[in-house]
């Protein structure tokens, strides 16, 4: 699959990273220093391109900015050509990670879906940049539960699967109206890791009885 990240950071990176490892063609873009993001996309084995030229390319556009950017990222695609889905990894916090800038009336997810007519959303915030960057992305040898939100059944699932390569397990959480309570719960997160001092190797398991009915989707 054609995979193209809109956000070089750690984030973006990391998720390059795992996303080769299983076989998917990786476009990198939006960098302020673009010889670097040319020197670490080489690195990784990944293409380099404007935020248009990745979106154009991806059969799954991944936006991996920081919240506070995904705005400008997002009117740097243009008009695709076609209706692309678009995994939206970030989360609204605020630039000292004290809280929510969205949270609880709508998600970052729909404002995200508003500033990108042309994609079908599907929110999935992946484990810390830490993991993703670590020779595995387990806490405790166990695969880090990420909860998948988006109207659209059919990329739910293929999202969920993306989410599945860089070594975390998808749930389907259901419609995205659902993210303005999975956001929180990554803030929780956050605040766990950074303030509290539990570290970045954290993350969310869920429990479920196997012989309930499974939803659609993941």
């Amino acid at each position: 699959m054609k995979i193209g990240i809109i956000g070089a950071g750690n984030v973006g990176t990391g998720l390059t990273k795992h996303l080769i490892a299983q076989g998917h063609s990786v476009m990198l873009s939006f960098s302020l220093d673009m010889e670097k993001l040319r020197t670490t996309a080489a690195a990784l084995g990944a293409d380099v391109g404007t935020v248009a030229e990745a979106v154009r390319f991806a059969d799954v556009a991944v936006l991996a900015t920081p919240w506070t950017a995904a705005a400008d990222a997002l009117a740097q695609v243009g008009t695709p050509p076609e209706r692309k889905v678009l995994w939206d990894c970030t989360n609204a916090l605020k630039p000292d990670m004290s809280g929510l800038l969205v949270g609880t009336t709508t998600s970052g997810a729909e404002e995200i879906a508003k500033l990108a007519p042309w994609a079908t959303v599907i929110k999935a915030i992946p484990p810390f940049a830490e993991l993703l960057h670590s020779p595995e992305a387990l806490v405790g040898g166990k695969r880090v539960g990420v909860f998948v939100c988006g109207d659209d059944a059919n990329a739910r699932t293929i999202v969920g699967r993306l989410v599945g390569d860089i070594g975390a397990e998808p749930i389907d959480a259901g419609p995205l109206v659902l993210a303005r309570y999975t956001e929180p719960a990554a803030m929780l997160l956050v605040q766990l890791a950074y303030t509290r001092g539990f570290g970045t190797a954290i993350g969310f398991s869920l429990l479920r009885d196997a012989a309930g009915n499974a939803p659609d989707g993941v």
